[in-house]
This record gives structure tokens, sequence and C-alpha cells, in this order.
């Protein structure tokens, strides 16, 4: 027990005090020597590009409709059309691309290349769909005529 203030050892470590190791060893929160789990990395990173790639489908998904009820009336019909739909299947093509990517072991340095490969495809990919969807913006998906003139 304790006497006089002084601390009693058990083991040859003071009772109530942290093991050294303990005390030297920084929070796993801020360890940076650790290695990284590049799966685990890389499944998130491909999850989240899958939730904003649904996102982005939702809401091409939604001007396509707008644009359809408007009819062919409407100046930029077909181009938007067009643009939409391309950029609904270039979507569709990177959500399957993301599913392959999920896939694979990066760990495993024979799927390196592969890998890499479709990485930088749907990179590719994704910044076309981010140009379709400029265009898609600049010729305007407005509200159809009969919606406006019934809310007057």
């Amino acid at each position: 027990m304790d006497s006089g203030g002084e601390t009693v050892e058990l083991n040859g470590q003071a009772e109530g005090a942290e093991p050294a190791a303990e005390r030297h060893r920084p929070s796993q929160w801020f360890q940076r020597n650790r290695p990284m789990n590049i799966n685990h990395y890389a499944n998130k990173k491909s999850a989240a590009e899958s939730m904003l790639d649904v996102a982005l489908l939702m809401a091409n998904a939604s001007q396509l409709k707008a644009v359809m009820e408007q009819g062919p009336s409407f100046s930029f019909y077909i181009p938007l059309i067009v643009l939409i739909s391309l950029s609904l299947t270039l979507q569709v093509m990177v959500g399957i691309l993301l599913i392959f990517l999920v896939k694979y072991d990066l760990n495993n340095p024979a799927k390196h290349d592969k890998l890499d490969f479709l990485n930088n495809l749907t990179t590719g990919l994704v910044f076309i769909i981010v140009v379709v969807n400029i265009f898609i913006t600049a010729f305007g998906v407005q509200k159809p005529m009969v919606e406006l003139a019934s809310k007057q």
C-alpha cells in the first residue's frame, strides 16, 4: 500500500500508472506511420462517387422529364434530349465501372495495371459527364408552360 505519499510498485510498475508503451503511443486518430488500408480507402472513395452519381442521375432524369413535358416546340428540345440521354448513359457506365473497381483487390500487384486503367477511364468519363451537364445547364431546362399558366 501507500505509506507517506510513496507509490507502490507492482511488477515493476507504479500502481495506477500507464505502462511506458501506453504513455508514448500516440492516439490511433493521429498515427501517421501506420500503413493505410488501400482497399478501405478505395472502397470509401468509390462509394462517395456512387452517391454523387446517383444524385446526378436523379437530377438528369428530372430534367429529361421536364424537357419531354415541354415537347418539340421547345427551341432546344433535340439537343437537350441528346445531351441528357448521353449524360444518363455515361452515368450508368461509370456506375458499372465503380462496381468493378470495388470488386478488385488493390493489394494484388497483378491487378494494378487493370485497376489503374479502370480508374483513369472512370475519371475521364466523370469529366465528360460534368462537361455534358454544363451544356445541359447552359441550354436551360424550363418548367412547362402548362404549369406556369395554371398557377396564374
